[in-house]
């Protein structure tokens, strides 16, 4: 939940963005890919929540996005919908999904929004993109842009690099940045970007600019649910802070499970259930 100017709570979306970016609010967004955790998701501050393709390394174990297909964001958005009441759901359109064809872009969308249950989707890039993500807001459909380190385009970045680095490159992203919400997207989300060039697009734009490893100036922060719980221990990329070490608390009580079962500890008579006998 959000607040107005005389501090009455209203409920975020997609309508009332700007305005509460003109209030000078913060957004956070998670990303989650299943029922149970986005039940706590719900139950929590939070204000959105991403269905991103990066469930392809997160969820399938590949070491990229591209392995997502639009039928596993729309099998997993489904999943997270029924665990939310209030929350913002954003469905990522995965590589492919969208710059084919309008048609196909269009349908792509619209099966994330009716099967998958998404208030709108997330789609990467500008330039060529920006003709599509004019056609879905025309229909309706709220479109999250995405810019600077873009993983559906990790070969062609040359790797997991920060973007913006060259005076060239941070003219153009902030030229596409501005294109976007010419174009009606949003919000937009900034990856691996310099924090100075983030915090210039950020306040060239009237729409909230939520960043991933582009520094404080954004109007909100993004982070994979499992990376910011330090269920991976060997991911520390720079951006992460890590508020828990719950792979540490897991196998801790799996071992502890496991101790108990093999010396008979578990179950115990309070945990089993005895036939009761009629006197």
């Amino acid at each position: 939940m959000v607040y107005s100017k005389d501090k009455k709570q209203t409920k975020l979306s997609f309508a009332n963005l700007r305005k509460q970016k003109s209030l000078g609010r913060k957004f956070s967004m998670v990303t989650c890919y299943d029922f149970s955790f986005a039940k706590i998701v719900e139950s929590s501050e939070v204000d959105m929540i991403l269905v991103g393709d990066s469930l392809a390394n997160v969820m399938m174990g590949e070491s990229s996005t591209l392995a997502a297909t639009v039928d596993h964001i729309v099998h997993h958005c489904k999943a997270v919908s029924k665990g939310l009441k209030t929350k913002l759901l954003i469905a990522d359109m995965p590589f492919l999904a969208c710059g084919v064809s309008r048609e196909k872009t269009i349908e792509n969308a619209g099966r994330l929004m009716s099967e998958g249950n998404a208030h709108g989707v997330k789609i990467e890039g500008a330039g060529d993109r920006v003709d599509d993500i004019k056609a879905l807001v025309d229909l309706g459909i709220p479109v999250v842009g995405h810019l600077g380190l873009m993983p559906q385009k990790v070969h062609a970045h040359g790797g997991y690099r920060v973007q913006g680095r060259s005076e060239d490159a941070a003219k153009q992203i902030s030229k596409d940045a501005l294109s976007l919400q010419d174009a009606g997207v949003s919000i937009l989300v900034v990856e691996m970007l310099q924090s100075d060039i983030a915090k210039h697009i950020t306040d060239s734009l009237d729409i909230p600019v939520i960043g991933i490893g582009a520094g404080k100036g954004c109007d909100g922060q993004v982070l994979v649910l499992q990376d910011l719980l330090g269920m991976n221990a060997e991911f520390e990329p720079t951006f992460l802070r890590k508020y828990m070490q719950l792979a540490d608390s897991i196998k801790s009580a799996l071992n502890k499970y496991d101790s108990d079962v093999k010396s008979g500890e578990f179950p115990n008579e309070s945990e089993s259930f005895a036939r009761k006998t009629s006197k």
